[in-house]
């Protein structure tokens, strides 16, 4: 059980902070990450790793010389938002480019990808790595919807070693990708992790028994088996990984045997004695060994195997000399400090005032996000419950903290003078930033691209209202790539959106189509109850979820009628 925290809801902030504080030579704290202290030369390639906290030593362990030169921290197993991502790469940019390296999780993938877009759009020419070696959650053929384990530290150590040596942007990821297609992992797990505040584990492993593949935040693995002696744990480690290797194969490999937060140092050396034998065996030479923790699950027991089948050039990366705080290699020269980058992560923007009319709807924004919030916080344990019947149980609390921080920014805004669009659009950032994960991600992009099409210029008809309907949810496809049937939010909104714009295009007043929108989104909502998922965490367990709505779709929902409810009648 995680003991050690203050409010669970800052423990992520809290771990940050000390850690930064104990490692203050090698890193400098920015908003909701750090950077390298000695900023690599101008002109060189960033690579920014990043994902949810509660992995340590991945991400934040990483950052220093010949490996990373960032590290953004999302809360505890929740990705970082995209603000808060963007945030950390201008941060770090120096010139070259940026590659956004993170864990193939669809929260992770919207985020660090919208990220990607932003800084594209500002000049700032962004890549994305996402790391897939977990062999358990895909078949070979499958393999870009395989999820990022401990295979994040060999592939990120080898890009950053590529950077470190001066390769350009292109070079850099095609040393990236060829690693990761070159990296398999397979791990198991013998009991659960806690989350800080929670009495009980996010999942359990029945007794005397290991669960096969598990994900590092216990997501399904392929079977459960009862515990075995360690030469044949070893053997079962490993059997998954050769069967992948790569025809030809010169036999050079880099191997990390990992543990998971709870599973002490002597036990991984038994099965590295074991594993030994066993990869000469099977002519396999082992290029520079790791044994120890670089991936964990807070207090998960448990263990992985990761291979990263070589080639020259990915040895000479793997082999390069490398100083972060959890990782060392070789010896590395201190580099000179060189001054940061004079714009600050946290710098806010200036807001242009708004127009009087637009700076109006703007208040009736903030205040229908305030209903939205206090709706959502009273709905928490709820949409929880629903959310685990094939989730992790999480939405509830996403939800809630999201719209909070929503309202929160929504308030400030409209006390700096924003228009509608602005306070919009920054309420949508602060979704992001609180909620996390994938609806963290959905419901910020859907509300910027929503606060977008009002404008700050004059008080919005109807019909524009449901012309930013129509951009929130045409962002959202965009953005997760989720289609009406595919049991997510996308089953509710998209009928809202299209009774909305039907209506308001027929000269319905605002409240009367919104209300007609909101009764066909609810039923849609409840309609999912039908369908089996087809995308994230839960699309492995859809046969538990048949039978249940999807708790995306209900929220949402929930809030289309909770605006209707409050929608004063001037409202345009």
């Amino acid at each position: 059980m995680t003991k050690v925290f203050d409010r669970p809801e800052q423990f992520a902030e809290t771990a940050l902070k000390g850690f930064c504080a104990a490692n203050a030579d090698r890193v400098t704290m920015v908003p909701h990450g750090a950077v390298r202290a000695a900023p690599g030369a101008r002109g060189k390639v960033v690579l920014l790793v990043g994902g949810g906290s509660g992995h340590y030593p991945a991400f934040l362990g990483y950052v220093g010389t010949g490996f990373a030169d960032a590290a953004v921290a999302g809360d505890v197993f929740a990705s970082p938002s995209t603000a808060w991502i963007h945030g950390v790469a201008k941060a770090a940019h120096r010139g070259g480019g940026v590659i956004l390296g993170f864990g193939n999780y669809a929260g992770d993938v919207l985020n660090f990808g919208s990220a990607a877009e932003r800084l594209r759009a500002e000049g700032i020419d962004a890549r994305i790595l996402a790391v897939t070696d977990d062999v358990a959650s895909a078949r070979a053929d499958e393999r870009a919807k395989r999820r990022g384990v401990a295979g994040d530290l060999p592939v990120f150590k080898i890009a950053g070693a590529a950077a470190e040596a001066g390769l350009d942007l292109d070079a850099v990821m095609t040393v990236a990708e060829r690693a990761n297609r070159a990296t398999v992992s397979f791990g198991v797990a013998f009991d659960g992790c806690t989350l800080p505040g929670q009495r009980s584990p996010l999942f359990t492993v029945d007794a005397g028994h290991v669960g096969m593949g598990l994900g590092i935040h216990g997501e399904p693995g392929i079977s459960t088996q009862a515990i075995m002696p360690a030469a044949d744990l070893a053997r079962t480690l490993l059997e998954p990984l050769l069967a992948e290797r790569p025809a030809d194969h010169d036999g050079r490999v880099a191997v990390i045997l990992n543990g998971l937060g709870r599973t002490k140092y002597e036990e991984l050396f038994v099965l590295w004695h074991h594993l030994t034998d066993l990869l000469e065996e099977a002519g396999l030479r082992v290029i520079e060994p790791e044994v120890g923790e670089f991936v964990t699950s807070l207090d998960m027991a448990g263990c992985s195997l990761t291979i990263t089948f070589l080639d020259d050039d990915l040895e000479e990366y793997w082999r390069a000399p490398a100083d972060a705080p959890a990782f060392r290699k070789g010896s590395v020269a201190p580099p000179p400090l060189i001054e940061m980058m004079e714009e600050q992560a946290d710098a806010v923007a200036e807001i242009v005032a708004g127009t009087p009319e637009s700076q109006e709807a703007g208040r009736c924004v903030a205040q229908l996000i305030g209903h939205v919030a206090r709706a959502l916080a009273d709905a928490e344990e709820e949409l929880g419950r629903i959310d685990a019947q094939a989730g992790d149980g999480d939405h509830g609390q996403g939800m809630a903290r999201g719209s909070a921080a929503a309202a929160e920014a929504a308030e400030k805004a409209v006390t700096a003078g924003a228009g509608a669009g602005t306070v919009l659009s920054l309420a949508g950032d602060g979704w992001a930033d609180r909620a996390g994960g994938t609806s963290g991600a959905l419901w910020g992009v859907a509300l910027r691209a929503w606060g977008q099409a009002l404008g700050d210029e004059r008080k919005p008809s109807a019909e524009t209202v449901a012309q930013g309907a129509q951009a929130a949810l045409e962002a959202i496809v965009q953005l997760g790539g989720a289609k009406v049937g595919d049991k997510t939010l996308v089953d509710a909104l998209a009928p809202f959106v299209e009774v909305l714009v039907e209506r308001t295009s027929a000269g319905d007043a605002l409240g009367v189509a919104w209300s007609a929108a909101a009764v066909r989104s609810t039923a849609a909502a409840d309609a999912t109850a039908q369908l089996t998922p087809r995308l994230g965490r839960a699309r492995p367990l859809a046969e538990r979820s048949l039978g249940h709505p999807d708790a995306g779709a209900v929220s949402l929902a929930m809030c289309a009628r909770v605006v209707g409810a409050n929608l004063p009648e001037n409202a345009v």
